[in-house]
């Protein structure tokens, strides 16, 4: 398939639509998979989804410049909205396919879990860089705890309107 036949098919399809990338050998793909199976069944109607096998779409992949798989691309109106690349957890899949279903803007949030990981682990580089006067570690640390509290934060919430409407 070739990026304009690509086009005409997201086009063509009346509903919101997941479509995931995915390849035989991905370890993570085979995760996720059967997750994106079920829920595909769950919001039959709603949603439409679609897996495009990697390896027999090469051309595509590269002409979407889709770098690594699993990639979920999501599709509304018949444009590309949204794209994540990587393993996500059920929860967070489900959170796609009910904002789409529902007609509300897909975002994915970080679990409690998520946050704490992010945090915890930006705190644990803070203080060692500290300690060690590591000025990157430093820097790398506040980033990944910023990570964690990204979406709850209102100068990034008011930065994201702006470039939205652009």
């Amino acid at each position: 398939m070739n990026l304009a036949q690509f086009q005409k098919q997201i086009q063509r399809e009346p509903l919101p639509q997941v479509i995931d990338f995915w390849a035989p050998w991905c370890v993570p793909c085979k995760v996720t998979k059967p997750i994106l199976e079920k829920l595909a069944v769950e919001y039959r109607g709603k949603v439409k989804f679609r897996a495009i096998n990697a390896d027999q779409n090469q051309k595509l992949l590269q002409e979407l410049k889709i770098l690594g798989i699993p990639t979920l691309l999501i599709v509304r109106d018949g444009k590309i909205v949204k794209r994540y690349t990587g393993a996500q957890s059920e929860a967070s899949y489900r959170q796609i396919f009910e904002s789409l279903a529902s007609g509300g803007e897909v975002t994915l949030s970080l679990s409690r879990g998520e946050r704490i990981l992010r945090l915890g682990f930006g705190l644990i580089l803070v203080s060692w860089g500290l300690f060690n006067q590591a000025v990157v570690l430093v820097l790398i640390g506040l980033l990944l705890a910023y990570l964690g509290v990204y979406d709850r934060c209102p100068l990034w919430q008011t930065l994201r309107k702006r470039f939205k409407r652009r």
